[in-house]
Protein backbone atom coordinates (compact mmCIF):
# COMPACT_ATOMS: atom_id res chain seq x y z
CA UNK A 1 0.00 0.00 0.00
CA UNK A 2 1.46 3.74 -1.18
CA UNK A 3 0.44 6.69 0.66
CA UNK A 4 1.72 10.10 -0.75
CA UNK A 5 1.74 13.39 0.93
CA UNK A 6 1.82 16.64 -0.35
CA UNK A 7 1.06 18.26 2.43
CA UNK A 8 4.64 19.15 4.77
CA UNK A 9 4.23 16.72 7.49
CA UNK A 10 6.54 17.32 10.61
CA UNK A 11 9.20 14.79 10.97
CA UNK A 12 8.60 13.15 14.30
CA UNK A 13 4.69 12.24 12.88
CA UNK A 14 6.46 10.59 9.84
CA UNK A 15 8.74 8.74 11.90
CA UNK A 16 5.67 7.38 14.07
CA UNK A 17 3.54 6.85 11.04
CA UNK A 18 6.58 4.17 9.78
CA UNK A 19 6.75 2.22 12.93
CA UNK A 20 3.52 1.87 13.61
CA UNK A 21 2.57 0.76 10.22
CA UNK A 22 6.01 -1.35 8.74
CA UNK A 23 4.02 -2.39 5.85
CA UNK A 24 2.59 0.82 4.25
CA UNK A 25 5.30 2.89 1.83
CA UNK A 26 4.91 6.18 2.88
CA UNK A 27 6.29 9.41 0.67
CA UNK A 28 6.08 12.69 2.55
CA UNK A 29 6.71 15.81 0.08
CA UNK A 30 6.06 19.33 0.56
CA UNK A 31 3.56 20.27 -2.06
CA UNK A 32 1.66 18.76 -4.83
CA UNK A 33 4.01 19.93 -7.19
CA UNK A 34 7.11 17.88 -5.16
CA UNK A 35 5.29 14.94 -6.26
CA UNK A 36 5.85 14.28 -9.42
CA UNK A 37 5.25 10.77 -11.22
CA UNK A 38 4.82 9.37 -7.29
CA UNK A 39 0.58 10.54 -7.95
CA UNK A 40 0.72 7.67 -10.61
CA UNK A 41 0.76 5.08 -8.75
CA UNK A 42 -0.33 6.07 -4.80
CA UNK A 43 -3.29 4.47 -3.48
CA UNK A 44 -3.91 6.94 -0.75
CA UNK A 45 -3.05 10.66 -0.78
CA UNK A 46 -2.93 13.22 2.26
CA UNK A 47 -3.27 16.97 1.75
CA UNK A 48 -4.28 19.90 2.91
CA UNK A 49 -7.10 19.99 0.25
CA UNK A 50 -6.30 23.53 -1.27
CA UNK A 51 -3.32 21.58 -3.90
CA UNK A 52 -5.52 19.51 -5.75
CA UNK A 53 -6.76 19.76 -9.35
CA UNK A 54 -8.89 17.90 -11.67
CA UNK A 55 -5.79 17.43 -13.30
CA UNK A 56 -4.09 15.16 -10.52
CA UNK A 57 -7.08 13.03 -9.87
CA UNK A 58 -6.31 12.31 -13.52
CA UNK A 59 -2.90 11.62 -13.03
CA UNK A 60 -3.53 9.64 -9.86
CA UNK A 61 -4.57 6.16 -11.73
CA UNK A 62 -4.61 3.77 -8.64
CA UNK A 63 -6.17 6.62 -5.86
CA UNK A 64 -8.74 4.95 -4.10
CA UNK A 65 -8.88 7.41 -0.86
CA UNK A 66 -8.35 11.45 -0.22
CA UNK A 67 -7.29 12.37 3.47
CA UNK A 68 -7.84 16.36 3.64
CA UNK A 69 -5.81 17.00 7.14
CA UNK A 70 -7.88 20.36 7.24
CA UNK A 71 -11.69 21.00 7.59
CA UNK A 72 -12.64 22.59 4.34
CA UNK A 73 -12.87 20.63 1.08
CA UNK A 74 -14.74 23.10 -0.72
CA UNK A 75 -11.66 23.54 -3.04
CA UNK A 76 -11.26 19.86 -4.04
CA UNK A 77 -12.15 18.80 -7.47
CA UNK A 78 -15.70 16.96 -6.16
CA UNK A 79 -16.46 15.90 -10.44
CA UNK A 80 -13.12 14.39 -11.24
CA UNK A 81 -13.17 12.98 -7.55
CA UNK A 82 -17.29 11.22 -7.59
CA UNK A 83 -16.06 10.42 -11.54
CA UNK A 84 -13.33 8.29 -10.35
CA UNK A 85 -15.32 6.67 -6.98
CA UNK A 86 -13.00 7.92 -4.75
CA UNK A 87 -13.13 8.13 -0.99
CA UNK A 88 -12.74 11.19 0.75
CA UNK A 89 -12.22 12.15 4.44
CA UNK A 90 -11.13 14.94 6.51
CA UNK A 91 -10.34 16.14 10.08
CA UNK A 92 -13.51 17.43 10.86
CA UNK A 93 -13.31 18.80 14.59
CA UNK A 94 -9.73 19.03 15.72
CA UNK A 95 -10.05 22.76 15.48
CA UNK A 96 -12.65 23.02 18.07
CA UNK A 97 -10.74 23.85 20.98
CA UNK A 98 -8.40 26.40 18.91
CA UNK A 99 -11.60 27.70 17.46
CA UNK A 100 -13.95 27.94 20.45
CA UNK A 101 -11.11 29.45 22.08
CA UNK A 102 -9.89 32.52 19.97
CA UNK A 103 -13.85 32.80 19.79
CA UNK A 104 -13.90 33.48 23.62
CA UNK A 105 -10.90 35.38 23.86
CA UNK A 106 -12.31 37.99 21.10
CA UNK A 107 -15.89 38.26 23.00
CA UNK A 108 -14.17 39.21 25.94
CA UNK A 109 -11.74 41.58 24.14
CA UNK A 110 -14.92 43.37 22.58
CA UNK A 111 -16.76 43.46 25.68
CA UNK A 112 -13.45 44.57 27.81
CA UNK A 113 -12.69 47.26 25.36
CA UNK A 114 -9.13 45.46 24.52
CA UNK A 115 -8.44 47.49 20.85
CA UNK A 116 -9.24 50.88 22.80
CA UNK A 117 -7.01 50.12 25.98
CA UNK A 118 -4.20 49.40 23.99
CA UNK A 119 -4.63 52.58 22.02
CA UNK A 120 -5.07 54.20 25.20
CA UNK A 121 -1.32 52.58 26.46
CA UNK A 122 0.00 53.67 23.12
CA UNK A 123 -0.99 57.44 23.86
CA UNK A 124 -0.41 57.18 27.42
CA UNK A 125 -4.10 57.75 27.98
CA UNK A 126 -5.61 57.48 31.84
CA UNK A 127 -9.20 57.56 30.69
CA UNK A 128 -11.22 55.40 32.93
CA UNK A 129 -14.59 55.60 31.44
CA UNK A 130 -14.72 53.15 28.50
CA UNK A 131 -17.86 51.55 28.80
CA UNK A 132 -16.87 48.22 29.89
CA UNK A 133 -19.38 45.18 29.32
CA UNK A 134 -19.79 41.59 31.45
CA UNK A 135 -20.83 38.73 28.88
CA UNK A 136 -22.01 36.46 31.66
CA UNK A 137 -26.81 36.95 31.12
CA UNK A 138 -25.88 37.70 27.44
CA UNK A 139 -26.81 35.36 24.36
CA UNK A 140 -24.53 33.91 21.69
CA UNK A 141 -25.99 31.96 18.69
CA UNK A 142 -23.80 30.10 16.82
CA UNK A 143 -24.61 29.07 13.04
CA UNK A 144 -23.60 25.78 11.79
CA UNK A 145 -23.44 23.84 15.21
CA UNK A 146 -21.39 20.76 15.22
CA UNK A 147 -18.44 19.98 17.14
CA UNK A 148 -16.55 23.45 17.34
CA UNK A 149 -20.46 25.28 17.69
CA UNK A 150 -20.44 22.74 20.67
CA UNK A 151 -17.56 23.69 22.33
CA UNK A 152 -17.65 27.34 22.07
CA UNK A 153 -21.08 26.88 23.70
CA UNK A 154 -19.30 24.66 26.45
CA UNK A 155 -16.70 27.33 27.01
CA UNK A 156 -19.46 30.33 26.83
CA UNK A 157 -21.58 28.60 29.74
CA UNK A 158 -18.69 29.03 31.67
CA UNK A 159 -19.00 32.61 31.50
CA UNK A 160 -22.81 32.32 32.49
CA UNK A 161 -23.88 33.04 28.80
CA UNK A 162 -27.17 31.78 26.92
CA UNK A 163 -26.67 29.69 24.27
CA UNK A 164 -28.21 29.27 20.75
CA UNK A 165 -27.44 27.77 17.83
CA UNK A 166 -28.40 26.50 14.61
CA UNK A 167 -28.37 23.57 12.37
CA UNK A 168 -30.06 22.17 9.57
CA UNK A 169 -32.35 19.61 11.55
CA UNK A 170 -32.55 21.67 14.54
CA UNK A 171 -31.74 18.26 16.61
CA UNK A 172 -30.80 18.81 19.96
CA UNK A 173 -26.42 19.50 20.55
CA UNK A 174 -24.51 19.66 23.75
CA UNK A 175 -24.21 22.49 25.78
CA UNK A 176 -26.56 24.44 23.59
CA UNK A 177 -29.62 25.95 25.29
CA UNK A 178 -32.39 26.36 22.59
CA UNK A 179 -32.04 24.67 18.62
CA UNK A 180 -33.63 26.47 15.78
CA UNK A 181 -33.32 25.54 11.85
CA UNK A 182 -31.85 27.80 8.50
CA UNK A 183 -36.06 28.38 8.36
CA UNK A 184 -35.83 30.16 12.08
CA UNK A 185 -32.62 32.10 11.75
CA UNK A 186 -33.88 35.21 11.96
CA UNK A 187 -35.72 34.44 15.65
CA UNK A 188 -32.06 33.52 16.63
CA UNK A 189 -30.70 36.53 15.53
CA UNK A 190 -33.10 38.72 17.64
CA UNK A 191 -32.36 37.26 20.34
CA UNK A 192 -27.99 37.25 20.37
CA UNK A 193 -25.64 39.92 21.46
CA UNK A 194 -23.08 37.32 19.51
CA UNK A 195 -23.41 35.76 16.48
CA UNK A 196 -20.88 33.33 15.46
CA UNK A 197 -20.43 31.75 11.96
CA UNK A 198 -18.70 28.36 11.76
CA UNK A 199 -20.34 27.80 8.20
CA UNK A 200 -18.65 26.07 5.66
CA UNK A 201 -18.65 27.46 1.87
CA UNK A 202 -21.60 25.58 -0.11
CA UNK A 203 -23.88 26.69 -2.67
CA UNK A 204 -26.82 27.08 -0.28
CA UNK A 205 -23.90 28.75 2.36
CA UNK A 206 -22.78 31.30 -0.50
CA UNK A 207 -23.03 35.27 0.42
CA UNK A 208 -26.14 33.88 2.80
CA UNK A 209 -25.24 36.64 5.34
CA UNK A 210 -26.11 39.67 3.48
CA UNK A 211 -27.98 43.19 4.64
CA UNK A 212 -31.33 41.23 5.97
CA UNK A 213 -29.35 39.03 8.01
CA UNK A 214 -27.75 42.42 9.90
CA UNK A 215 -30.77 44.24 10.15
CA UNK A 216 -32.25 41.52 12.09
CA UNK A 217 -29.22 41.49 14.47
CA UNK A 218 -29.13 43.98 17.91
CA UNK A 219 -27.70 47.07 17.13
CA UNK A 220 -25.60 46.73 20.02
CA UNK A 221 -24.54 42.87 18.30
CA UNK A 222 -21.25 41.35 17.32
CA UNK A 223 -20.81 39.21 14.59
CA UNK A 224 -18.00 36.69 14.50
CA UNK A 225 -16.58 34.80 11.22
CA UNK A 226 -14.79 31.87 11.51
CA UNK A 227 -16.40 29.81 9.27
CA UNK A 228 -15.34 30.73 5.48
CA UNK A 229 -15.76 34.11 4.25
CA UNK A 230 -17.29 33.46 1.05
CA UNK A 231 -20.35 33.19 3.11
CA UNK A 232 -20.66 36.90 3.81
CA UNK A 233 -21.78 39.43 1.10
CA UNK A 234 -18.86 42.05 2.49
CA UNK A 235 -20.00 45.06 0.99
CA UNK A 236 -23.47 45.21 3.11
CA UNK A 237 -21.70 44.11 5.77
CA UNK A 238 -19.39 47.37 5.69
CA UNK A 239 -22.48 49.21 5.36
CA UNK A 240 -24.11 47.87 8.35
CA UNK A 241 -21.10 48.64 10.50
CA UNK A 242 -20.66 52.69 8.71
CA UNK A 243 -24.44 52.89 9.52
CA UNK A 244 -24.34 51.32 12.92
CA UNK A 245 -27.25 48.69 11.90
CA UNK A 246 -24.30 46.15 14.17
CA UNK A 247 -21.78 47.28 16.79
CA UNK A 248 -18.96 45.25 15.57
CA UNK A 249 -17.33 42.35 13.36
CA UNK A 250 -14.65 40.08 14.55
CA UNK A 251 -13.29 38.85 11.39
CA UNK A 252 -10.90 35.91 10.51
CA UNK A 253 -11.87 34.66 7.56
CA UNK A 254 -12.40 36.44 3.93
CA UNK A 255 -13.69 36.60 0.37
CA UNK A 256 -9.90 37.25 -0.83
CA UNK A 257 -7.27 35.96 1.39
CA UNK A 258 -4.68 37.15 2.07
CA UNK A 259 -7.12 40.57 2.89
CA UNK A 260 -6.00 42.92 0.30
CA UNK A 261 -3.99 46.18 1.75
CA UNK A 262 -6.65 48.45 0.51
CA UNK A 263 -9.80 46.72 1.71
CA UNK A 264 -12.25 49.25 3.94
CA UNK A 265 -11.94 46.66 6.93
CA UNK A 266 -8.64 47.80 7.81
CA UNK A 267 -9.32 50.97 8.42
CA UNK A 268 -12.58 50.81 10.36
CA UNK A 269 -12.38 51.28 14.21
CA UNK A 270 -15.74 49.08 14.56
CA UNK A 271 -13.73 45.50 12.98
CA UNK A 272 -11.22 43.20 14.09
CA UNK A 273 -9.36 41.59 12.17
CA UNK A 274 -7.22 38.23 12.09
CA UNK A 275 -5.36 36.85 9.52
CA UNK A 276 -7.85 33.31 9.07
CA UNK A 277 -5.82 31.49 12.31
CA UNK A 278 -8.46 30.80 14.83
CA UNK A 279 -7.53 27.01 14.71
CA UNK A 280 -4.27 27.20 14.32
CA UNK A 281 -2.48 25.46 17.21
CA UNK A 282 1.02 23.68 17.79
CA UNK A 283 -1.66 20.22 18.42
CA UNK A 284 -2.99 20.64 14.87
CA UNK A 285 -0.86 18.06 12.81
CA UNK A 286 -1.14 16.03 15.70
CA UNK A 287 -4.62 15.77 16.11
CA UNK A 288 -5.22 15.21 12.25
CA UNK A 289 -2.85 12.14 12.00
CA UNK A 290 -4.82 10.74 14.93
CA UNK A 291 -7.54 10.58 12.72
CA UNK A 292 -5.54 9.38 9.68
CA UNK A 293 -4.30 6.57 11.57
CA UNK A 294 -8.12 5.82 12.65
CA UNK A 295 -8.61 5.76 8.94
CA UNK A 296 -5.78 3.63 7.78
CA UNK A 297 -6.85 1.03 10.15
CA UNK A 298 -9.99 0.90 8.49
CA UNK A 299 -9.21 0.95 5.33
CA UNK A 300 -6.56 -1.68 5.46
CA UNK A 301 -9.21 -3.91 7.11
CA UNK A 302 -11.25 -3.10 3.59
CA UNK A 303 -14.00 -0.63 5.54
CA UNK A 304 -15.33 2.20 3.42
CA UNK A 305 -16.85 3.77 6.82
CA UNK A 306 -14.36 5.85 7.67
CA UNK A 307 -14.05 8.61 10.16
CA UNK A 308 -15.09 12.04 8.72
CA UNK A 309 -16.30 10.84 5.57
CA UNK A 310 -17.50 13.67 2.56
CA UNK A 311 -20.52 12.90 1.02
CA UNK A 312 -18.93 13.64 -2.62
CA UNK A 313 -22.25 14.47 -3.88
CA UNK A 314 -22.73 17.36 -1.61
CA UNK A 315 -19.23 18.52 -0.67
CA UNK A 316 -18.79 18.26 3.05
Amino acid sequence: MKVVSSAKVKPDIQQRLKEEFPSVTFHFYSNIDEVGKDLEDTEILITYGEDLQETHIKQAQKLKWIMVISAGVEELPFRAIKSKGILVSNAKGIHKKPMAEYTLGMILQVARKTKELLHQQENKDWNRRLPMTEINTQTIGVIGVGAIGSEIARLAKAFGMKTLGINRSGKKVEYIDQMFTMESLGDMLKLSDYVVSVLPSTEETKLMINDQFFKVMKPSGVFINIGRGQTVVEDDLIKALNEKVIAHAVLDVFQQEPLPKDHPFWSMDNVTITPHISGVSPQYQYRAFEIFKENLGLYSQGKNDLVNLIDVNIGY
